[in-house]
C-alpha cells in the first residue's frame, strides 16, 4: 500500500493532468514537452520540482494560468490543507518571475 506522501502526491499529479486535459490536448502536450525539453522530467518530477511547472505553464497558459490553477485547487478540495500540497500550491501561485522569461 503507498504510504499518505505518495497517495498525495498521485492526488496532485491527477488534478493536475485532469486540469490540463480540460483545457486542451494541444496545451497539455506541449506543457509535457517542454518539462521533458528544458528539465529532463515529466508531470511527476513537478510535485518535487514545482517551480519546472509554475514557469512552463505561465509560459503555456498565459493569461489562463490563474484559471488553470483554480481547477486544480478544485479539484484537490481538502487535500489543500496537506502541508506540501498547499507549499507546492503556493510555489505555482508566487509572484516570482524567472529573469529567463
Amino acid at each position: 500500500m503507498d504510504s499518505p506522501k505518495e497517495q498525495n502526491k498521485l492526488a496532485l499529479i491527477s488534478c493536475l493532468e485532469l486540469a490540463l486535459m480540460k483545457s486542451g490536448n494541444a496545451n497539455y502536450n506541449l506543457v509535457i514537452a517542454k518539462l521533458n525539453a528544458l528539465y529532463d522530467a515529466g508531470l511527476r518530477d513537478c510535485y518535487d520540482h514545482p517551480d519546472y511547472l509554475r514557469i512552463i505553464l505561465k509560459e503555456v497558459y498565459k493569461d489562463n494560468y490563474q484559471s488553470i490553477l483554480n481547477e486544480v485547487k478544485m479539484c484537490l478540495d481538502d487535500l489543500l490543507q496537506v502541508d506540501e500540497i498547499s507549499n507546492f500550491m503556493k510555489i505555482l501561485e508566487s509572484k516570482y518571475v524567472d529573469p529567463n522569461n
